[in-house]
């Protein structure tokens, strides 16, 4: 029978990933007439960190992608989606990492994927937007509004919009860590999605 350790706090941690995921697809998409939008993996990261007995632990996902169609002038028409191959979940060790795809934690073979999709768009002006959309991680969904901070770089074709943001969540209400896990005195309930996202194709904000 496997038995709770310090370094399943780093699952937890993974529930925040999803949520990351879910922030990087709010990035504005194309607008009609403009080249394909595109994420581009290499340069994007969805990362998440979470307290184990006090101590910041910090994982990420190396699988996700992004379908997005953004206009900055009609926002009312822009959509984001976001999946996130859960297993591929890693927090830097192996043992630790081989336990995450089991039904305590995230139960991959039942749930796959975590998902985001974007209901609506409110621009904040300098660059900054809020995504409202719905975050659904092991069967459970959730409205959740992230904030996202877009710069843009080069011009033409080879311009690059860079989006980050930072948003919290809690792992117990995606059941991430059921049974013994739940108890959050080792593994904190909070959770922090950090993400990056590298777009292509995306018009002047």
């Amino acid at each position: 029978m496997f038995k709770p350790n310090a370094s399943f706090s780093y699952l937890a941690f993974v529930a925040a990933s999803l949520a990351a995921a879910a922030l990087l697809v709010a990035q504005p998409a194309i607008a009609q007439g403009t080249a394909q939008q595109k994420l581009n993996p290499a340069q994007s990261e969805v990362g998440f960190q979470f307290k184990q007995m006090g101590v910041p632990v910090d994982g990420k996902f190396t699988k996700f992608d992004a379908q997005v169609s953004f206009d900055a002038a009609k926002l009312a028409t822009s959509k984001v989606n976001f999946t996130v191959d859960i297993a591929s979940a890693t927090l830097g060790d192996k043992a630790t990492d081989a336990e995450l795809p089991k039904a305590t934690w995230f139960n991959t073979a039942k749930f796959p994927q975590a998902t985001f999709a974007s209901s609506s768009i409110k621009a904040l002006g300098a660059g900054k937007f809020e995504v409202a959309g719905k975050l659904s991680i092991k069967g459970v969904a959730q409205d959740v509004v992230v904030p996202v901070t877009m710069t843009q770089a080069g011009a033409g074709a080879a311009a690059v919009t860079t989006a980050i943001g930072t948003f919290p969540m809690k792992r117990l209400t995606y059941k991430i860590g059921e049974g013994e896990w739940a108890d959050t005195s080792m593994v904190a309930d909070p959770v922090q999605v950090k993400f990056k996202l590298a777009l292509t194709g995306i018009g002047k904000l």
